[in-house]
Order: structure tokens, then sequence, then C-alpha cells
């Protein structure tokens, strides 16, 4: 096993931070990390707003549902699906790539593109020892950062990333079985082993929380999610996108 692997493997949530800037070496080389990643059909499709600004950072902790540690960290990554430069690119050339631009299909490939570059960024940050966690809330309301941000249309905040010096290292959630997640060759829909395999996960799960919090949670996974399912979250999306000039063909 090599170092890549074991610090892929290794991850986990940081949401406590050393009140300590990231160097500007440190924020440059994440971002090359980033910009390093697979990108379909050389488009490059995303960009990443970084945050280091105190009140900035403040605002956005409220709108993602006050998480202190969105506000206190050492950077704050946004990473958005963009396709505001590829209107720019047909002013620029004289045609119109509002079709295209406008497609679900590239719509999901700008989701991909800025999905793929975060994933390397985080690998990148947690090589040089720092934490890292995503920030789903940064979609709670998306008009409000758009507007702090000062977001043009083609554009879409995805996710926010922290970025910092790990306060304390926290314990790593199993993941599923690699067996319910890896699939040889065609889908498994025997459903009596896929059930008995969140069973067993259900009970690795439980585990962990009771010994996460000394016996006061039992939580399972399958209660987790069909908990967090029956409520419908962030209704606004498909009008937000829309607004946004994305995926309307």
């Amino acid at each position: 096993m090599n170092n890549i692997i074991e610090t892929m493997l290794n991850h986990r949530s940081i949401r406590q931070y050393e009140d300590r800037p990231l160097s500007e070496e440190q924020i440059m080389t994440i971002v090359r990390c980033a910009q390093a990643a697979s990108t379909s059909s050389y488009i490059q499709a995303y960009s990443i707003i970084g945050i280091t600004d105190k009140e900035t950072k403040r605002k956005l902790a409220e709108l993602c549902g006050n998480q202190p540690y969105v506000e206190t960290n050492g950077h704050l990554f946004v990473f958005c699906a963009d396709l505001h430069r590829h209107q720019v690119i047909a002013e620029m050339e004289g045609q119109d790539l509002s079709p295209a631009i406008e497609s679900t299909e590239k719509f999901m490939v700008a989701v991909i593109d800025a999905t793929l570059a975060a994933q390397n960024a985080a690998l990148a940050a947690e090589s040089m020892g720092l934490g890292i966690c995503y920030i789903g809330g940064l979609r709670n309301q998306l008009q409000a950062v758009t507007e702090l941000l000062d977001i043009p249309t083609h554009v879409m905040p995805l996710f926010a990333m922290t970025v910092g010096y790990p306060l304390q290292e926290s314990s790593q959630k199993p993941r599923l079985p690699i067996g319910h997640v890896y699939h040889q060759e065609k889908y498994n829909q025997d459903k009596q082993s896929y059930q008995q395999q969140l069973q067993e996960y259900n009970a690795t799960i439980s585990s962990y929380y009771q010994e996460r919090t000394q016996g006061e949670r039992s939580d399972t996974w399958t209660g987790q999610m069909a908990n967090m399912l029956s409520k419908p979250a962030r209704m606004y999306m498909k009008e937000f996108v829309e607004k946004q000039g994305l995926n309307k063909k």
C-alpha cells in the first residue's frame, strides 16, 4: 500500500480547525491539483471561489445552516458548475451555443467536472496533513449565496469545502460493504442478499454510534436514510438551476 492509498483510506470529515490560515502556496497547490483532474472533452466547466474574508465566511456559515466550521477554518473553497465562460466563448466566436450550454447533458458535465476537481483538491489537502469537510448546506439558500459571491448566470454553486489544520481527529464512519457497492458484470438485483447486507451494515453502524456516544445513540443506517428522505429538502432546486440558465433542455 502506498501513501496515496493510505491517505484516501484514512479520510474523515474534520469540523474543528486551528485558527491558522493556509499559506498562499498551499492554496495554489490545492487549486492546481484540482485543475489536474479529468475533465469531459476538455471543457473544464467549473470554477472555484476561495473565501478568506471573515465577514463573508460568517454570512456563508449562517446560510449553510449555522455551521461554525464554515466560519472558522484555514480556507474555504466554493466549487461551482460553470458554463459562463462558454457563453463568453460563444460571443468571442460569434456562435449561438445556448442549446448546448443550457442542456441537461452539459449541466451534468459541469457538475461532474466540478466534483472531480473537488475530490482532487481534497486529496491534495489531506496529503499535506490538512483536514477537509464538504459543505452541502451551501445549497440551502442558493439565491443568497449567489448574490453574496456575485455569481453570474450559467454558474451554479454546488458545495463548499472547509480546509485547515485539524484541532482534533474525528472518528471514521464505516462505509457500505464493498459487495453492496461493487457489482460484477451486471447490477445485482437479488433483493434478499441486498437486504441481508443492509441488515449487517445496520449492525455495524449501530455499534459505531453506541461507541462514539457512550451508548446515547444506536442509529441504523437504513433508519437514518428513511428519516432523511421522508422530508424532501431544497425543493426549489429545479427552478433555481433553470433560472441560472442551466439544465433547461
